[in-house]
């Protein structure tokens, strides 16, 4: 791995990790309910870098931020790691079909987080179906919202990226 790739990928996880930490501080309506603002750098190094160098991202800032917001190794890591894993292989996968943009590949990686996350909460923690098949459609409207915004945010970082020459 060149010394480039090392800086790309401390300095990505490091605003990666911000981004989750300040996120946690949004009061939201459901404890474990996340907007996964942090998933834009795992997009955006996944773009510009490559599936190692995101899947590197999202081992670190899933394991540093459980760390500090006090979840590891509890099932909220648990979930949250299978859901990172599940996005980058989601865009790993779609990033082979060439008519996807930007916004496309994020709703993709994010209906891929959630699916991850509901397979391992049912195996792992609920193991009751009808549970999963009540709440399934609400978090995947959710991903679909939040995969597209955070689509959009992640085209306009990368236009200015590709402006001002930084990569």
């Amino acid at each position: 791995m060149q010394l480039q790739d090392k800086q790309r990928i401390a300095v990505l996880s490091a605003i990666a990790i911000a981004i989750h930490s300040i996120e946690n501080l949004i009061p939201m309506p459901l404890p474990w309910l996340r907007l996964g603002l942090s998933n834009i750098i795992t997009l955006i190094a996944f773009l510009l870098g490559g599936l190692r160098i995101a899947f590197l991202i999202t081992l670190i800032r899933v394991t540093v931020s459980s760390m500090l917001i006090g979840t590891f190794p509890g099932p909220a890591f648990i979930l949250s790691l299978s859901g990172g894993i599940s996005g980058i292989a989601g865009l790993w996968l779609s990033s082979i079909i060439p008519v996807l943009g930007i916004t496309g590949l994020s709703v993709i990686a994010a209906l891929f987080n959630i699916s991850g996350q509901l397979i391992v909460a049912y195996f792992l923690f609920i193991k009751r179906p009808e549970a999963v098949l009540v709440i399934a459609p609400f978090l995947i409207l959710l991903s679909t919202t939040t995969g597209t915004l955070n689509g959009f945010i992640s085209a306009g970082v990368l236009k200015r990226i590709n402006n001002k020459g930084v990569v």
